[in-house]
């Protein structure tokens, strides 16, 4: 079973699976992230959704691009775990399937295409206090032995 984290889900609501992909991106002795700028602000594990006929890896390179700008490579699963949230930006309910990996960041070639991300670089102490959810720091308390 895939453990859930965050809040557990509610009654009164239908949730609809959202299967993800989500790196941990190591940078020297610091962690490459991404910063949603919207209201409220979320730091968060570069990555997102796996779009009908993509592969897991191939959602992970895709958004990872996407949301800092830099390419990635030697992506290796970690494991997943699951949380229930709803995501204003598709006004959905979601139970969230986040397949998480760690992979090493090659060069940035361009700025973020998403519009409201922004690249941020911390150590990985600071990253495991600030990232917006449960599962991300998890993961990342673990791959840097924190």
């Amino acid at each position: 079973m895939i453990p859930r984290v965050g809040h557990a889900p509610r009654a009164d609501r239908r949730y609809r699976t959202r299967p993800g992909t989500y790196a941990i991106l190591p940078l020297g002795n610091r962690v490459l992230l991404t910063v949603q700028t919207g209201d409220p602000v979320d730091v968060q594990l570069p990555g997102g959704g796996v779009d009908p006929g993509e592969s897991p890896v191939q959602a992970l390179h895709r958004e990872v691009l996407e949301e800092t700008g830099w390419r990635i490579a030697r992506p290796r699963r970690l494991g997943a775990f699951r949380r229930f949230a709803f995501m204003p930006e598709y006004d959905l309910w979601a139970e969230k399937l986040c397949h998480v990996y760690v992979a090493r960041p090659v060069r940035p070639v361009a700025a973020p295409t998403e519009a409201d991300h922004r690249t941020l670089v911390l150590t990985p102490r600071e990253a495991a206090t600030i990232l917006g959810n449960e599962g991300d720091r998890r993961f990342l308390r673990s791959w840097f032995g924190l």
